[in-house]
């Protein structure tokens, strides 16, 4: 925990940086390459839109318990084929739990109702009231997707508003509603490849993972605006500015992220093996796969492309330039530019106590140090030598006093000022 909270802490202050809008090519293709899957699976396998979307008729057979197995589904699936009846030829069939099965027909009359209904209970052997019924029109499912595509096109709206009125950048409303229609898509196309039924549990879903998709975005932009807020002090580009805010949030982005994929994943689990068919699972599984794609868009998607829609305005072009003009004269002379004190400045031990720390032993301090005429020469312009050191062509200096030149004494008191 601690090597993952200081290599955070590196991301944060800049001295580990990963390149995520430098490779915005790469993350570009890896996605293009997700969005053509999730098309695939969309224009070939379709959605399997469930009973309430399409209309029918709907069974529950209860069932003693350890009962409702394979064996029992495959029973009543050939029950109810052989029934004659033109609209159960195809019928479904899945457990539901343990104690109970499902069975969804196309639309029936009242008296196809109950002849079905009675073929069931034959070949499952329960009585009458173990059996339920539900006829569903698809005019039903017809009004939740009218209205669900009318709240997704009133939340996209007040969404643009109001990042572009927070920013007061409409870019970035444009970046993030990009974003919002890959983990869309995304989430959808994988709904068509997995089989699973599109119910109104899973319309609920997709319109809850747009609030988390977004949220995750508005989070590493407005650390983006924090960081480009003062681009000529700072002689970043506005590209290395964003990359910095990505590597800021980034460890913030997986915390949450995994936090919340955690309980998600155990309620898909459980909805998928242990009760079989049913709300939970449709639900379980638009919000697990629409909050992973919210949390790779925000950080892949989003803000590289933030940064190519921004790179083309003339002030941006501008501070670019001379953030890289500063840069290479920076690389042109290493001495040009003083780091200033922090209080986070890591402290560095002294050139010479590394020195001292190998002398051999029963060696002195003073063995440690050469000799003056045997120093290095520092690194610097030709004839300049820094205070206390001497360059090696230069004369050593006498061990005796004064260079053997006669020294005044001091004498007595009683002949002071006497010739």
């Amino acid at each position: 925990m601690s090597r993952l909270s200081e290599f955070g802490h590196s991301l944060y202050n800049g001295r580990v940086s990963i390149d995520f809008v430098g490779r915005k090519w790469l993350w570009y293709s890896l996605s293009g390459l997700i969005v053509l899957v999730a098309i695939f699976g969309l224009t070939v396998k379709h959605l399997n839109y469930g009973i309430e979307f399409e209309g029918g008729v709907e069974y529950r057979v209860s069932m003693q318990a350890g009962q409702a197995d394979q064996q029992a589904v495959e029973a009543i699936r050939t029950a109810v084929q052989d029934s004659g009846i033109d609209a159960a030829t195809d019928p479904i069939v899945t457990t539901s739990g343990a104690n109970n099965i499902r069975v969804q027909t196309e639309p029936l009359n009242n008296n196809q109702v109950v002849e079905v209904s009675n073929a069931i209970e034959k070949a499952a052997g329960v009585s009458d009231n173990d059996v339920s019924q539900q006829s569903i029109g698809p005019s039903w499912g017809a009004q939740v997707a009218q209205r669900a595509a009318t709240g997704l096109v009133v939340f996209i709206v007040l969404v643009m508003m109001l990042i572009w009125g927070y920013f007061r950048e409409w870019k970035m409303s444009i970046a993030a509603i990009v974003a919002l229609a890959h983990d869309l898509l995304i989430t959808i196309g994988v709904y068509a490849l997995s089989g699973f039924e599109v119910t109104p549990a899973t319309v609920t879903g997709v319109l809850t993972i747009l609030g988390f998709s977004l949220y995750d975005t508005v989070v590493v932009f407005d650390k983006v605006r924090e960081n480009t807020k003062r681009l000529g002090s700072t002689h970043q580009t506005y590209a290395e500015a964003a990359n910095l805010a990505i590597n800021q949030t980034l460890v913030r982005s997986i915390n949450t992220s995994v936090v919340a994929l955690l309980p998600v994943g155990a309620l898909l689990y459980v909805g998928q093996f242990v009760l079989g068919s049913g709300a939970l699972k449709d639900l379980a599984l638009a919000l697990f796969v629409g909050m992973a794609a919210g949390a790779y868009s925000s950080i892949f998607i989003a803000t590289p492309l933030l940064v190519q829609l921004k790179e083309r305005e003339p002030g941006i072009k501008a501070g670019d330039a001379r953030a890289r003009r500063h840069k290479s004269r920076h690389d042109a002379d290493r001495f040009a530019h003083v780091p200033a004190y922090a209080d986070d400045m890591p402290i560095q031990d002294d050139p010479g106590e590394e020195q001292a720390t190998r002398r051999p032993s029963g060696a002195t301090a003073a063995d440690a140090v050469p000799p003056a005429g045997n120093r290095p020469v520092p690194p610097g312009a030709p004839g300049r030598v820094t205070a206390g050191e001497r360059t090696s062509s230069s004369r050593p200096v006498s061990g005796r006093t004064s260079a053997g030149r006669p020294q005044p004494t001091r004498k007595p008191r009683s002949q002071r000022g006497k010739s």
